[in-house]
This record gives C-alpha cells, structure tokens and sequence, in this order.
C-alpha cells in the first residue's frame, strides 16, 4: 500500500481504507494500538496489510480487529500467526465502555481507517460510523463533481 508520511503526526501510513469515507459517514475517531507477534509487525512494516474488510467489535470487555489481512512473513518459520486471525486493539476501558454503547444504543459500526507506525508502535486509526445510504453516497458524488467543476472553471477563468 501507500508508504506516505503525514504532514500532522510524522507517521508512515501502511495500510489505508479508502472506501470506508464512501460507504459509512465518519462520527469520531481513536487511536488504538493493536497487539501483535513479531513476525506480523516485520510484514506490517512492509506494508504487507489489507484492511478494506475490516472492522473492530468489543467482546467481553475487549476491542478485537477482525478481518484485517496481514501477509505471513517471507523469513518467518512455520510459527508464522494465521494471516486473518482477531488482533488486540490496545484501548483505555473508559473509551472501550464508550464505544460499546454507542455501538449498541445507536446502531454505529467501528471500522479502521488507516494503520501507521508512531515512533516504532503500530497503531491503528478507529472511526465509529455511520452507514451511509445509496442516496447520501450520490449526493456525495454529485457534490464532489460539482466543487471539481467549480474549481475547474475558476482556474481558467484565472489563467
């Protein structure tokens, strides 16, 4: 995937979900580091990760990321961890009981946005959203193009 530095926070972004902002409206975001062997953070740190079908759920006081594909290590033994095995997400309990209710009151789904490295920890970007219905996905359409012709017609008028 993209090997990219954010201008903000400086970390190397490996895995992103670029059709999570197309199909669920963002409410919030958290950061949460996730748990992993050693040989799963040697692939993550060459980028070896998928995350568009992920998702995170909370059981038993817990926050597990399922369904993020991190390929098995060229150099790793057989030891090597199931590729979509449920990884740990490292949250404080307060934000766990949060999102548990949230999630459970309104009907929200908690989706990763993006995995990145900080300062040598893997961490994972968790946004509580919103499905978004076929219509509010047109009107978004519509309104993009809208602003990209606007913006087109602006710079030539200009130049």
């Amino acid at each position: 995937m993209a090997k990219k530095k954010t201008e903000k926070t400086g970390a190397r972004a490996v895995a992103t979900n670029r059709r999570a902002r197309h199909e669920y409206e963002i409410l919030e975001t958290y950061e949460a580091g996730i748990a992993l062997t050693g040989t799963e953070v040697k692939s993550l740190r060459q980028a070896k990760a998928n995350i568009n079908d992920a998702y995170a759920r909370i059981e038993n006081g817990e926050c597990l990321l399922c369904e993020m594909h991190i390929s098995p290590y060229d150099f790793g033994n057989r030891f090597n961890p199931d590729p979509k095995r449920e990884r740990k997400l490292l949250l404080h309990k307060k934000e766990i009981r949060k999102l548990h209710s949230a999630i459970k009151e309104k009907g929200l789904t908690l989706i990763p946005l993006r995995v990145y490295f900080t300062r040598g920890i893997a961490k994972v970007e968790l946004a509580l959203a919103k499905g978004k219905k076929l219509y509010d996905k047109r009107d978004a359409m519509a309104k993009k193009d809208a602003d990209r012709r606007i913006d087109r017609a602006v710079k030539d008028f200009y130049h």
